[in-house]
């Protein structure tokens, strides 16, 4: 599987990765920019097979508070609908995280309370990106990045609300006044982002993506028991850059990890070979060994 989007900017182009299934078909929501790489927005494509995918649809800014763009969206499936967390984008330590639902997954209704999540303390400078929402331990959990106050160095936190919610602005509970997981190992650089979660016994694990875009980024894992304390699984990256000439050289990057209906998982990553002038999504099978993931 390569997919990109070729109808916003010319070149094939998609980042971000999301995938959901809902009302018998899959459904993918990945970040595109606009003219002059601003003004980003969501673009929704659809598959049978998971390897076949055409647009179908675009979440562009319409909102006052995301009129400089929106991207890197979440999304869970609840209640028959699919509910998206999306973050804003251009505005630098304002970018904050919004929620929309739609029925069909296609057309989004706004929350009335968006942005529904930004980050209090001193550990952070208050900006909120690549949601990741999992319901884990009797309640919903929000993965973010955000960086420090020098604004260098790329973080996890965390926030919770009830299983009863509307995701509005006041049901949310930041769980920590510090990072659950910051870049330690010499691969992660300065960056840790793009959180994607899936829960496997009595783990979540959480695949993450180390390194800002290109350096390269790669794809590395971490679990808990709590949602709130992780583990490293491993020490050196889940999924590498590609070898020198390969598709993904530049990178493998902003991890996806989707359970198939029949119980299958896939981790679906962004990568290229250009330093980002193009960007393409790609997915890996994962199987589980002795509750650890492996690649296929």
């Amino acid at each position: 599987m390569y997919f990109a989007d070729t109808t916003t900017i010319g070149v094939p182009y998609a980042k971000d990765p999301k995938v959901v299934f809902h009302q018998n078909r899959y459904l993918m929501y990945y970040s595109v920019p606009g003219v002059r790489f601003q003004n980003w927005s969501i673009g929704i494509a659809a598959s049978t097979d998971l390897t076949h995918w055409k647009k179908v649809g675009e979440l562009k800014p319409a909102a006052d508070y995301e009129k400089n763009g929106l991207c890197a969206a979440g999304a869970i499936i609840k209640d028959g609908k699919v509910h998206l967390f999306y973050q804003t984008y251009g505005n630098g330590k304002k970018d904050a995280i919004c929620h929309a639902v739609s029925d069909d997954g296609l057309a989004f209704t706004r929350n009335t309370t968006n942005p529904i999540f930004s980050p209090k303390g001193d550990w952070t400078c208050g900006r909120a990106i690549d949601a990741e929402v999992v319901q884990f331990n009797n309640k919903y959990f929000l993965y973010f990045a955000t960086r420090d106050t020098s604004y260098k160095i790329q973080m996890q936190g965390v926030a919770s609300t009830p299983l009863n919610t509307s995701f509005n602005q006041n049901e949310w509970t930041q769980l920590t006044d510090y990072s659950i997981l910051k870049p330690e190992l010499p691969w992660e650089k300065n960056c840790i982002e793009a959180a994607a979660c899936i829960k496997r016994g009595k783990y979540l694990y959480m695949f993450y993506a180390g390194g800002y875009n290109n350096e390269p980024q790669q794809i590395g894992l971490a679990r808990s028991t709590d949602g709130v304390k992780w583990t490293r699984v491993f020490t050196e990256p889940f999924l590498k850059n590609g070898e020198k000439g390969s598709w993904n050289e530049s990178e493998s990057g902003h991890p996806d990890i989707f359970t198939d209906t029949n119980g299958r998982t896939y981790l679906f990553y962004q990568g290229n070979n250009d330093k980002g002038r193009t960007w393409f999504i790609s997915k890996r099978e994962v199987v589980w060994k002795k509750d650890k993931p492996v690649l296929l």
